[in-house]
């Protein structure tokens, strides 16, 4: 599949009103900017809890430039706020998250209160707003958790499948989103090689020889966001196709002259990514350059499924074999070094 172009031509978002929720991260920036140079929105909401990045993404898209920008101070977990800010909103992407897994561990409260407290505000307050769709960013850590960040989205996403039991057949439409490591964001690995060698290390660390993991860029990942949805029924985790890579792989990509040391495995970390476990494989479609999780509720099959066209994908969608997972040390689509040469042309941010 790669490079995958989750680009859909179909979604159109033209008058349409968004509501951004962490709207100042890389995926917040860049979605901003991908649906200011494709579509005629009619409000673009970012609401984020941070007031010096609000201040600094002004500096980049201002209301004056762009007419349908609002900027709202107010975090996840104030419910009146939320509310406040869904006004009159069409759509809402759900980006805000406490995702540093040693401050999780450290500040558990915290966490939940972002993570899960704040996902259930979300719902509420698009359900006091008749909001049409919200979608909510995930992570592949919410699978079979080991770390607290990990079962916090896991919470999370229990809370957006469910919240379709609320909102009936005709009412808000939640689902997810799904994907694995961004190339180059802040705190992967790749920009840590990176520091380390031009900072003159004699060596990389590497947790495990045999660890791997998926990779997406972040244009990938907002092209995915949006083009789920066209896909929506309600319920759904979407989980695009990805690449794997050795992370000793990687390292010799970076700098092949350079020994590499093994330190083990840090607390929280998984050796392989997995963004569909066996357990979910009886729910599990397979749509082509995506998979989709249903959820075991009624309410999937009694939705509309959108268009003729979606109801047909959905209809000829191959369901996954018994015992399926899609783990990134099984995949079947490998990086090389010209597939990432090609993928770190991309800027990060």
């Amino acid at each position: 599949m790669w490079l995958s172009n989750y680009y859909d031509l179909n979604v159109n978002l033209d008058g349409k009103s968004i509501l951004v929720t962490g709207g100042t991260g890389s995926f917040g920036k860049r979605f901003v900017k991908t649906v200011l140079e494709r579509y005629k929105l009619k409000r673009l909401v970012i609401f984020s809890r941070d007031e010096l990045k609000q201040f600094e993404m002004q500096q980049q898209f201002s209301t004056t430039e762009y007419p349908c920008m609002r900027y709202f101070i107010g975090d996840v977990r104030d419910e009146t706020r939320l509310e406040m800010a869904m006004k009159d909103i069409d759509i809402v992407i759900h980006a805000a998250a406490l995702k540093h897994v040693p401050v999780a561990e450290y500040n558990p409260t915290e966490c939940i209160r972002t993570n899960v407290n704040g996902a259930e505000n979300v719902v509420r307050a698009a359900l006091a707003n008749d909001v049409k769709h919200v979608l909510a960013l995930s992570t592949d850590k919410a699978v079979n958790p080991i770390n607290l960040y990990g079962a916090s989205k896991l919470a999370a996403d229990k809370i957006f499948v469910a919240a379709n039991n609320l909102s009936g057949t005709d009412g808000t439409v939640f689902s997810v989103v799904r994907y694995g490591n961004v190339v180059g964001s802040r705190g992967s690995v790749l920009p840590f090689f990176k520091k380390l060698v031009a900072e003159g290390t004699d060596h990389l660390p590497i947790t495990d020889p045999d660890m791997t993991r998926f990779w997406i860029t972040l244009q990938q990942g907002v092209d995915f966001v949006i083009s789920n949805l066209r896909y929506m029924r309600g319920g759904e985790i979407f989980v695009p196709k990805m690449p794997s890579m050795k992370i000793t792989e990687m390292a010799t990509y970076i700098a092949p002259e350079l020994p590499q040391k093994v330190i083990g495995i840090r607390p929280g970390e998984k050796l392989h990514e997995m963004m569909v476990s066996e357990d979910d494989a009886p729910y599990t479609d397979d749509l082509g350059d995506r998979y989709v999780v249903k959820p075991a509720f009624s309410f999937w099959s009694e939705r509309e499924a959108g268009s003729k066209e979606i109801a047909q994908i959905y209809n000829d969608a191959v369901a996954a074999q018994k015992g399926f997972r899609y783990a990134s040390n099984i995949n079947d689509d490998w990086l090389d070094n010209d597939r990432l040469d090609l993928l770190l042309k991309e800027p990060a941010t």
